[in-house]
C-alpha cells in the first residue's frame, strides 16, 4: 500500500488544539502519517472555531483554497469539524457552496472520525454527521502530542455560563467533567512518558466537578496532581472569576508545582457592561480576587486576561472604566478582541451595537495602555534568574532557543538544542514588551 498522509489545520483555542492531537492519534492508528504539505495529503481536516468572526472568514478562505487540490486529486478526502459545524447555517453554506467537502462532523462525535473516513472510502458518498448534544465523555482515545515534554489534558467539556456574547454553550454543549481517577491516571501516564508540564483544559476549569456532583473540586484536583512524581509544572486554562475559590487561590501558595500564573478573563471593567454580558461578578468582585491572588503569592503572580472592546451599549464612560481597571491590575498580557456578533447568541439581538470605527479607536487606546504596562512588567524581570522550560528554536533565529518561565513569559536565549524539553536556569538580561531576553547560567 502506498503511503497515506494527513494534514490538520486548527483554528481557535487550546481545546481545539487538543482535539486535533486526538484526531492525529486516530489517523496514525489508521496508518496515515502527518505531512506539512497539503498537496501530498490523502486527507485534510479543518478543525474550526466559532468564537470570533475573523475565524469564520479564515475558515471559509482556507476551505476555498482546497477546491483546486480536490480537482487535481479526486481521491483526496476533505473533512471539516469543530465548533462551527454545530451551527446549521454553517452546514447549509458548506452544502451549497463547497461541494468538494466529503465529511462534516461536530464537537460531540470527534471519536467517530475513523468510522466516517471508512464510510467515505467504501461507500463513495459524502457524510454530514453532527450530533446535537453530547453523549458522555469518551475515554482512551489516542493522541499525538505536539511536544514530548508537555501535554494538554482536558478536565471538562462544554459550558454552563451562557455569557450573552458567547456561542460556546451552543457548540460545545452543557458542562460535564471527566472523572478524577481518569484524569489522574492520564497525568501519571504522561509523567511516565517524560512529560514535565501539564495544561489542564476546560471552558471553565474552576467549576470542575460541580455539575456532576463530584466530591473532588478543582482545587482538590490541583493538590492531587501536585503529588504526582515526574510532573514539574501544572497550568490551567481558562478560569472564570465567578468560580475562583479561596481554596484554589490557596493552592498557589501551597502547591510548589502550580505555575505562578493565572489567566483570569475580565472582559470589561464596567459592572454595567459585565451584567449585560451575564458574567455574574462586578468590577469590585474581580479586583478583590486580584488582591487575594497577590496576597497569597507575595505579589509575584503573573496575571493575564481577555478583554472585549465595543460590546453593545458600551459607553465612553464604560470603556474608561476598562482602561482604569487595566492600569490598576497591570496585566502581564491580554487577549484583546473587538466585539463581533455571533449568530444565535442573545447579544446578536441587542440594538445598541457600537459602530466599527468607534470599536477600532477604543481598541487602539486599550492596546497602548496594555503594551506600556507589559513593557513595565517585563523590565522588572531584568537581573532575575528564572526557570525556563525550553520549547525549541526561536521562530526568528534558529540559533536562539525559546521557552517559558513559570509566569508564562516567553524567554529567548542562546543555548544548545539538547536543552529542548528541559527546565534550565536563565538570567534575564532584557525585558521587552512581548518577551524577555536572557542567558543560561
Amino acid at each position: 500500500m502506498k503511503d497515506r498522509f494527513y494534514y490538520i489545520m486548527t483554528f481557535g483555542c487550546q481545546m481545539n488544539e487538543h482535539d486535533s492531537e486526538i484526531m492525529a492519534g486516530m489517523l496514525e492508528e489508521m496508518g496515515y502519517r502527518e505531512t506539512e504539505k497539503r498537496a501530498e495529503a490523502s486527507i485534510i481536516v479543518i478543525n474550526t472555531c466559532s468564537i470570533r468572526d475573523n475565524a469564520d472568514k479564515r475558515f471559509f478562505g482556507s476551505l476555498g483554497q482546497l477546491k483546486r487540490l480536490k480537482r487535481e486529486n479526486p481521491d483526496l478526502i476533505v473533512a471539516v469539524c469543530g465548533c462551527m459545524m454545530q451551527q446549521q447555517h454553517i452546514i447549509d453554506a458548506i452544502k451549497q457552496k463547497y461541494s468538494w467537502v466529503d465529511i462534516v462532523f461536530g464537537t460531540h462525535n470527534l471519536h467517530c472520525l475513523p468510522e466516517l473516513i471508512n464510510k467515505v472510502i467504501n461507500d463513495r458518498q459524502k457524510i454530514v454527521d453532527v450530533w446535537d448534544e453530547h453523549r458522555g465523555v469518551f475515554e482512551g482515545l489516542p493522541s499525538k502530542r505536539k511536544y514530548d515534554f508537555k501535554a494538554l489534558v482536558n478536565i471538562t467539556y462544554g459550558c454552563n455560563n451562557f455569557c450573552t456574547y458567547c456561542i460556546v454553550p451552543y457548540t460545545r454543549g452543557r458542562e460535564r467533567s471527566r472523572k478524577p481517577e481518569d484524569i489522574l491516571s492520564e497525568v501519571r501516564e504522561l509523567a511516565a512518558d517524560g512529560v514535565k508540564e501539564v495544561m489542564l483544559l476546560g471552558q471553565n476549569v474552576n467549576s470542575y466537578g460541580i455539575a456532576d456532583g463530584f466530591d473532588m473540586d478543582f482545587a482538590d484536583l490541583i493538590y492531587a496532581i501536585n503529588e504526582i512524581e515526574g510532573i514539574e509544572r501544572i497550568r490551567f486554562m481558562t478560569s472564570h472569576p465567578k468560580d475562583l475559590s479561596d481554596k484554589l487561590i490557596g493552592a498557589f501558595r501551597d502547591c510548589d508545582k502550580l505555575a505562578n500564573h493565572i489567566h483570569l478573563p475580565v472582559q470589561a471593567g464596567s459592572s454595567k457592561v459585565l451584567k449585560r454580558m451575564n458574567r455574574r461578578y462586578t468590577r469590585e468582585d474581580y479586583l478583590e480576587l486580584i488582591r487575594k491572588l497577590r496576597e497569597a503569592t507575595d505579589g509575584t503572580i503573573a496575571i493575564t486576561t481577555d478583554i472585549i472592546v465595543g460590546f453593545p451599549g458600551e459607553t465612553e464612560e464604560d470603556f474608561s472604566e476598562t482602561l482604569s481597571l487595566m492600569e490598576e491590575v497591570k496585566y502581564d498580557s491580554a487577549f484583546t478582541f473587538l466585539y463581533s456578533i455571533r449568530k444565535g447568541t442573545p447579544a446578536e439581538k441587542y440594538e445598541d451595537q457600537i459602530p466599527e470605527e468607534v470599536k477600532h479607536e477604543r481598541f487602539n487606546r486599550l492596546r497602548d495602555i496594555l503594551d506600556a504596562g507589559m513593557a513595565d512588567n517585563n523590565k522588572k524581570y531584568e537581573g532575575r534568574i528564572e526557570k525556563v522550560l525550553v520549547e525549541g528554536s526561536s521562530k526568528t533565529n534558529i540559533k536562539t532557543l525559546t521557552g517559558r518561565t513559570e509566569s508564562m513569559k516567553i524567554v529567548n536565549f542562546y543555548g544548545s538544542r539538547d536543552m529542548i524539553g528541559k527546565i534550565v536556569e536563565v538570567r534575564i538580561t532584557e525585558g521587552k514588551t512581548y518577551s524577555l531576553v536572557g542567558e543560561v547560567i
